[in-house]
């Protein structure tokens, strides 16, 4: 091999590390979001639930007064 091909090699493969090293950074940055996301939509459901259970409540406090 030439030594101008080797270094188009050795060039591409610069390249293709730093190309790697990016999408590493961007694949864990996207996992944290991820994350984030997943536990604020746990946040949302269990709060979704307590308005839920307060509500049923609620109405079932009104049909008992509505029965009185």
């Amino acid at each position: 091999m030439e030594q101008p091909e080797v270094q188009v090699l050795a060039d591409k493969l610069d390249q293709l590390l730093e190309r790697y090293g990016k999408l590493e950074l961007e694949n864990q940055a996207l996992k944290t979001r991820q994350e984030d996301w997943t536990r604020e939509r746990a946040q949302l459901v269990h709060k979704n639930d307590l308005a839920k259970t307060k509500l049923e409540a609620m109405i079932g406090r009104l049909r008992a007064l509505e029965q009185h």
